[in-house]
């Protein structure tokens, strides 16, 4: 428990003003004679009291009138409801708690107040998503070292990035399920399956093996990265679906991070790179732990099931997955080569140590998580559509600009690219688990995320195979510009707008 207690000379009119129930960051109701509780906030426990004396003797600096002067002592008592984080929030909370204010407001928190139940499923997402970051990582990070020991160049690097994306067939059956039994139990399932896939891929005797133990162990990360971005935004308030994305995306960052923190040890011996999969097994702890808390989704356990559709509703359906399915399609055809081969450029053909690549991954990808947590903000205040059109235009066209750069401009283009395309990603995530009703948004959403592994690994084919040719990572890239182009129009021709509106709103058959 935090106390906050001050001590000061009011006024009546001060005093009555303080004897209102608060409505900023918490919106209190009475508990009694000048006492308070927490009626919405994103608090465990909650008090607040009143103890007011009026003054006997009139200070040297009292006001004049005296007798309607007092002696005021406010005493805030809390707990937040926010799991893991909890620490990240202690000195804004508290200074929003000393400091009153008439509304509600802050830049550091979500557009809408989130209630006690809100704040604790995203606490406990966020930590869980921070280990689905680090899994989702791994063979991007290590492929380069694993070839060098296992005797094989760029083009067996592509096949292997290629291949593991089947298994997204896993993601795909794993988000349908989740549409009939819920989304807790397999969330939980896939999220300590994926770990322990990924420790046995440390294990592997050649590069077939991890392969074929990472196919399986991404899919299932994949999985679980479908059903944490399900659950928020089933859980959040309709304003904050988006702002939710980015911290969701920034946990994943961080669990990214920690898989390139890692890294050096590639370069301590050939096979250092197998202590970045053996150290998945903590995972395996966090994801249980968390998991046991996280309540089964508040719409899926309360959404009655839903009748047959009618063909206008059918229709609907259709179009909005062929045109999120398409963009999925095109932004990974793009992305997943653009990341998936950064470590192998800058190896062979900017000649970086595995620590030169540790130390230029955090310092161009760190401040991506500003563009991530100021698009999560815009895209609430100003909607999804422009914010997404701009960061997928950007963040490509400087991505790709950095692939033809050297020394200081490399640095620069990349960190400009992350920073604005990261600004997109939260404006767009929300639009998959948005656009579809309860029952059929596991299965959607894990189509989607299906088709656009089947993008990624045509792009990871093509760069392969035209960097080996031309030796060079750049010219392929440049290629594949076209396809957030395409995209960006997309969004500011077709994308709905969805900023706003509640769920069922969005889908009047859940309604």
């Amino acid at each position: 428990m935090t106390t906050i207690s001050t001590t000061s000379v009011c006024d009546s009119a001060e005093l009555q003003q303080r004897r209102q129930p608060r409505t900023d960051i918490v919106e209190e109701a009475a508990d009694g004679p000048d006492r308070w509780n927490c009626k919405q906030g994103p608090f465990r426990q909650y008090q607040r009291t009143l103890v007011a004396q009026p003054l006997v003797a009139k200070p040297l600096d009292a006001l004049p009138n005296d007798e309607d002067n007092y002696k005021v002592t406010e005493t805030t008592s809390y707990k937040l409801a926010v799991p893991v984080w909890a620490w990240l929030f202690y000195f804004p909370v508290r200074r929003a708690i000393e400091n009153r204010k008439e509304k509600y407001g802050y830049w550091w928190a979500p557009p809408d107040r989130l209630d006690r139940r809100a704040a604790t499923v995203l606490g406990l997402l966020a930590g869980i998503q921070v280990v689905d970051g680090y899994l989702g990582t791994v063979l991007t990070q290590t492929i380069t070292f694993a070839v060098d020991e296992f005797g094989h160049g760029n083009q067996a690097q592509g096949w292997v990035l290629g291949v593991v994306r089947a298994g997204v067939l896993i993601a795909l059956v794993t988000a349908a399920l989740a549409d009939k039994r819920g989304r807790r139990s397999l969330l939980i399932g896939a999220g300590i399956a994926s770990c322990a896939l990924t420790v046995l891929g440390g294990l592997s005797p050649n590069l077939w093996v991890l392969g074929g133990s990472q196919l399986a162990a991404r899919g299932l990360s994949t999985a679980l990265g479908i059903l944490i971005v399900i659950v928020a935004v089933e859980e959040m308030p309709y304003r904050s679906r988006a702002w939710a994305a980015s911290v969701l995306t920034l946990s994943a960052g961080l669990g990214s991070g920690m898989a390139v923190w890692i890294l050096p040890v590639a370069d301590l011996s050939v096979r250092g790179w197998r202590a970045i999969y053996l150290a998945a097994i903590l995972g395996i702890a966090v994801v249980a732990v968390l998991g046991r808390r996280l309540p089964e989704s508040r719409r899926f356990a309360e959404t009655a099931p839903q009748a047959p559709l009618g063909e206008p509703l059918r229709t609907r359906r259709r179009n909005r997955f062929a045109l999120l399915a398409t963009s999925a399609f095109l932004l990974a055809m793009y992305w997943a080569p653009a990341t998936g081969f950064r470590n192998d450029f800058l190896k062979d053909e900017r000649g970086f140590s595995a620590a030169d690549i540790s130390l230029f991954t955090v310092t161009t990808a760190t401040p991506i998580g500003i563009g991530i947590l100021l698009g999560g903000y815009l895209a609430e205040r100003h909607g999804r559509r422009r914010v997404g059109a701009l960061g997928v235009v950007l963040g490509a066209a400087l991505t790709s600009a950095a692939y033809f750069s050297h020394g200081i401009t490399l640095w620069s283009l990349t960190l400009l690219g992350g920073v604005l395309g990261g600004a997109a990603v939260p404006a767009l995530a929300v639009y998959g688990p948005e656009l579809f009703g309860t029952y059929s948004r596991g299965q959607s959403n894990g189509a989607i995320v299906s088709v656009g592994v089947l993008g990624s690994a045509i792009g990871l084919f093509f760069v392969g195979q035209v960097s080996d040719h031309m030796s060079a990572v750049g010219p392929a890239l440049a290629i594949l510009t076209a396809g957030p182009l395409i995209v960006a129009a997309l969004i500011l021709t077709r994308f709905p707008e969805t900023a706003g509106l509640e769920l069922e709103e969005i889908n009047p058959e859940d309604a």
